[in-house]
């Protein structure tokens, strides 16, 4: 039977962690990454889908060019992460249905409509780009989300001549305390839920 996390666990994943803006100066090893990943994979998605595509913008090269196509404000956290993930979601995703679901042989077929592809591979990229943060904060590491970019700009730059489409991008490292805002509030339980 599952136990619940201690709660330095629990801090280390909610309680205690920050969105960071400001980053130590190392080079993260692309061992790590995978590491992250590994971990991420297993979080589950409709029908196993696996829509998200990730792009992990290490080189002082690609840091400019996504650096570039960032709001004013992101550029610099971008520069001076160790790394930002480009979290994507690929409209090609059912191709790979029959290995990720092959008990259900006809599986491919259900994402066939164009608004059906969109919707799921959207959401449950979205819902794998959590689990990746999840799994780096797991694994000691800082996240820093964000969503001021140019998706078109990344798309054509990052993801030319596939179906893949940027979504949202996050840095991760070892955060400081620079340009750390207090943390918001939050709603309530009573606010945000129903018990029907």
């Amino acid at each position: 039977m599952s136990q619940p996390l201690s709660d330095p666990a629990l801090d280390l994943l909610f309680r205690e962690a920050r969105t960071r803006n400001g980053w130590t100066q190392e080079t993260l090893p692309e061992s790590l990454f995978r590491q992250v990943y590994d971990l991420a994979k297993f979080g589950p998605t409709s029908a196993n889908a696996s829509p998200a595509r990730f792009v992990w913008v290490a080189s002082p090269e690609a840091k400019k060019t996504l650096a570039g196509l960032a709001s004013g404000t992101n550029a610099p956290k971008i520069l001076a992460a160790p790394v930002t993930v480009i979290v994507g979601y690929d409209l090609d995703f059912a191709q790979h249905m029959a290995r990720l679901f092959p008990h259900a042989p006809g599986a491919k077929d259900w994402f066939a409509a164009p608004e059906v592809e969109q919707a799921t591979a959207f959401r449950n990229g979205s819902l794998q780009g959590a689990y990746l943060m999840i799994a780096a904060r797991a694994l000691g590491l800082d996240a820093g989300p964000m969503s001021g970019f140019d998706n078109a700009g990344v798309d054509e730059a990052f993801f030319k001549g596939t179906r893949i489409k940027s979504n949202f991008i996050v840095s991760f490292g070892h955060g400081t305390d620079e340009n750390l805002f207090p943390r918001n509030p939050r709603l309530t339980f009573e606010e945000a839920n129903q018990i029907v």
